[in-house]
């Protein structure tokens, strides 16, 4: 290769969890690494998300005596496609990704980087389907405490909980207003270590951040050259080959050449709101959760030199809840567990009663944004009642006590002494909102959601989403006044389609031709899921792992053990 700045064997565009497990199989292969990133910290999308996996047939569930396969993950991948076959997705890339994300974990815990069991229930979002999982296929990282990365600690990119608690952890103290002591317990141990820690000088993070300070710590440690400010500006094509990649250098042009390959794992579009507002109109990057590189670069670039761009409409949802100032905070208050726990429904501006609240987020918002096409519903308004604020909080703050501040001056939060009244105040019909209400109440007295089905799933009666400490997990009735309105809008952790890729991760073209040399991952591409999320860690985990299948590839380890 020649015309180059400087050679590497293996050239990686982008930060996230799969570039990491690339750049460590190709360190444990001898091979030389460049992590380009674009902005001023390590971790990506990444770093700022829950951090869960994806995996079947972990070490971990298998260590607690569960029976998992491949063939059971299959089936369940298989189940959860429509008809209309996905670009991204096909029986053989199906089959890679649950053969060898197992070992893409072991091979992780092999480099020391500390993994665990993300929880043991936290079932598939459609674990009806045939090979669903009822308990948990979700892998973590342990915290982590930042002052091992020494001089990189504040170059890893904040994550959305900075102390040293287990997202299970975190939703089990939820509880702490009921009378549920092992909740009142874990409340009070959560806090006593938050304590000990900062006596004691210790920077914990934990969920993506904690997942990308670990690898990033192995990165660094296998001799990985991760530079940082430093976006890439074009692919380089040579005989329909990708040999290299152009950055920025001092403010210069630089072109560094890749005798292995190139691996684009640059995240997806939410920050760009032209490319929303022609894949997914009627959606905002103001409601996005992902860092301020999201800006899809990478997808233009792909689509420029011949990748082919698939499920482009897809987004992994966020339903959020924009109470006052929450433009101003890092993470902007979620609702995912809002309306899917008892005492609490989601209708559309005509008052009406439109899907099952629990169950998967990024279905949640797709329905949303698809309801929108026939009744106004962004936002649509969460109701619920005096039961429901005495037990849970509405944009992270328990209301019971104190409204706070600004939140009924602002018209964001509606109260009212009768659901007539209330939907008065939010401009909806007042008889269509009663009835909706009394159906749901009906519903709740047969212990059966007979529109939508709430709480017929596992997952919809996980801590995640419903209440498991109550007696109905999922359903509780509206009855109890005051009651309460707020609006929920269709939020994201990051978009989902992108350029497709083949079985071992290499960039194909809209004919079918791979482009030898260049590989992509994460949501950079058109995921291996299809059009639908089928668990928690159902972006990160194929990240991660067509990272680690990509890597094995370029460097001739496919036949290896």
């Amino acid at each position: 290769m020649t015309g180059f700045d400087e050679m590497v064997d293996w050239l990686v565009v982008g930060s996230g969890a799969g570039s990491m497990a690339s750049a460590l199989v190709m360190r444990d292969a001898g091979k030389s690494v460049v992590i380009l990133e674009k902005t001023a910290f390590v971790g990506g999308t990444t770093a700022k998300s829950g951090g869960v996996m994806w995996i079947p047939a972990n070490r971990f569930m298998l260590a607690d005596g569960e029976s998992d396969s491949a063939e059971a993950a299959m089936a369940y991948l298989d189940a959860a496609q429509d008809d209309h076959p996905a670009p991204g997705t096909s029986p053989e890339k199906r089959r890679a990704y649950v053969t060898q994300a197992p070992r893409a974990i072991d091979f992780l815990v092999d480099k020391g980087i500390a993994l665990q069991r993300g929880a043991t229930f936290w079932p598939d979002y459609y674990d009806e389907l045939p090979g669903g999982c009822k308990t948990s296929r979700t892998v973590v990282a342990k915290p982590f405490d930042r002052k091992e990365l020494g001089p990189w600690r504040d170059k890893l990119r904040k994550g959305f909980a900075e102390f040293n608690v287990t997202l299970v952890e975190g939703m089990e103290a939820q509880g702490h207003r009921r009378t549920n002591k092992a909740s009142g317990k874990m409340l009070l141990r959560i806090i006593g270590r938050t304590l000990r820690d900062k006596l004691l000088g210790r920077e914990y993070t934990t969920a993506g951040a904690a997942l990308q300070g670990r690898m990033l710590k192995a990165a660094l440690a296998a001799g990985v050259d991760i530079r940082l400010n430093a976006p890439a500006r074009h692919i380089i094509i040579a005989d329909d080959a990708a040999t290299g990649v152009e950055t920025v250098r001092d403010g210069k042009s630089w072109r560094i050449g890749a005798r292995l390959g190139v691996l684009i794992n640059a995240g997806g579009f939410s920050q760009n709101q032209a490319m929303r507002d022609r894949y997914i109109p009627g959606t905002s990057v103001l409601w996005s959760q992902t860092p301020e590189g999201d800006t899809g670069d990478m997808h233009q670039e792909l689509e420029r030199i011949g990748g082919h761009l698939a499920q482009m409409d897809q987004l992994v949802g966020y339903q959020m809840t924009p109470a006052p100032g929450w433009d101003q905070t890092y993470v902007a208050p979620g609702a995912q567990s809002m309306t899917g726990k008892p005492h609490a429904i989601l209708v559309d501006q005509s008052g009406q009663r439109y899907m099952n609240e629990g169950g998967s987020y990024e279905l949640y918002c797709e329905t949303m944004r698809k309801r929108n096409t026939l009744v106004p519903a962004i936002p649509s308004w969460a109701i619920i009642d005096r039961n429901y604020v005495e037990l849970y909080a509405i944009a992270g703050k328990f209301i019971d006590k104190k409204i706070p501040d600004g939140w009924i001056e602002s018209g964001y939060l509606h109260t009212a002494d009768s659901i007539a009244e209330l939907a008065t105040s939010i401009k909806v019909d007042p008889a269509t909102l009663t009835t909706t209400v009394a159906r749901w109440n009906g519903f709740v007295a047969k212990g059966v959601d007979e529109d939508f089905q709430r709480g017929a799933r596992a997952y919809d009666n996980c801590g995640f989403v419903g209440d498991p400490f109550s007696d109905q997990s999922a359903l509780g009735a509206i009855d109890k006044g005051p009651f309460y309105a707020v609006p929920v809008v269709p939020g994201d952790v990051s978009t989902y389609g992108g350029v497709v890729t083949d079985a071992r991760g290499r960039v194909v073209k809209a004919n079918g031709q791979v482009i030898d040399g260049l590989y992509a991952t994460g949501t950079t591409t058109a995921s291996v899921m299809g059009n639908v999320y089928v668990g928690a860690g159902a972006s990160i985990g194929p990240s991660l792992v067509f990272g680690y299948i990509a890597a094995r590839h370029a460097a001739g380890l496919d036949n290896q053990p």
